[in-house]
């Protein structure tokens, strides 16, 4: 959710719990802005927060010029002082795999485990000790989060014919017919699948609109949950892939957002539950 409309966005959001105590928010409102200032973001973004047994993670993001270029991501204990995670790598995604429970809350925190390495040469096998830190499993969960189940409503970003993406500022909200369909919303990164398409059914695709992976086609189908709300004055979608994603927003208005707030573990039995 971006922090230029973080109150609205929470009293939104607020339906699946996913609320903050007064003075969080305003710590949020205040630290947010001067990360903004700092580090010359175009947008900042507040991701959402990681429960831990010690303590919590929160969690923001920066964004520069083009929406779509590697997003910065920040984490602070207190919402007020924040420190700048290094970018997810194929090493720390391997490292982390292998550890599993829930977060302590503290980023110099250490999980030991046990790695059988295999030697080609004399094709022996031998145990190793590996240690891989809290810190470093936190950048690689919030990488997965967001390549999974990360996302905005179709025409809320648009792709220039020079590249670089941009928020459509004539972007008015989706139609409520339109805000009820999972098609309707693309995940936020850079189109995989979009490529795997033929030309018959890129035919209809605006592509200057549709250059992002649609929810619709995700594994396992039935992940997302859709329900509106207020009325019919609110559209929510819930992840059941990673519990604790929100997604809103209000059909005919500019207001759309998500927020994550759980444990930081992904749901690996939902395909059997189906």
């Amino acid at each position: 959710m971006d922090s230029e409309s973080l109150l609205l966005s929470l009293e939104l959001a607020s339906g699946s719990g996913q609320g903050l105590s007064p003075d969080r928010r305003a710590s949020l409102l205040t630290s947010l802005m001067l990360v903004k200032r700092d580090y010359r973001y175009e947008r900042v973004l507040f991701w959402g927060r990681i429960l831990g047994l010690v303590g919590d993670y929160y969690i923001a993001q920066g964004l520069s010029e083009d929406q779509l270029a590697p997003r910065k991501t920040l984490y602070s204990l207190n919402c007020i002082e924040w420190s700048l995670l290094p970018p997810a790598t194929e090493e720390m995604l391997l490292q982390t795999s292998m550890v599993n429970g829930r977060f302590m809350g503290d980023p110099s925190h250490e999980y030991e485990h046990t790695e059988l390495q295999k030697v080609t040469e004399a094709d022996k096998a031998f145990e190793e000790e590996v240690v891989v830190k809290e810190e470093t499993r936190l950048v690689s969960v919030v990488d997965q989060i967001d390549k999974a189940v990360a996302m905005v409503p179709r025409g809320a970003l648009f792709k220039t014919p020079l590249g670089p993406t941009h928020v459509n500022r004539t972007f008015e909200g989706l139609s409520l017919s339109e805000a009820k369909k999972l098609g309707s919303y693309f995940h936020f990164k850079e189109a995989t699948e979009l490529k795997n398409k033929t030309l018959l059914e890129k035919a209809d695709l605006d592509p200057s609109l549709d250059f992002m992976d649609s929810l619709e086609y995700d594994i396992p189908k039935g992940s997302w949950s859709i329900q509106m709300e207020r009325g019919n004055a609110l559209v929510v979608l819930r992840s059941l892939l990673w519990p604790g994603l929100t997604f809103f927003h209000a059909p005919y208005t500019k207001n759309y957002g998500y927020i994550y707030v759980g444990t930081g573990e992904k749901n690996i039995d939902l395909p059997f539950m189906l």
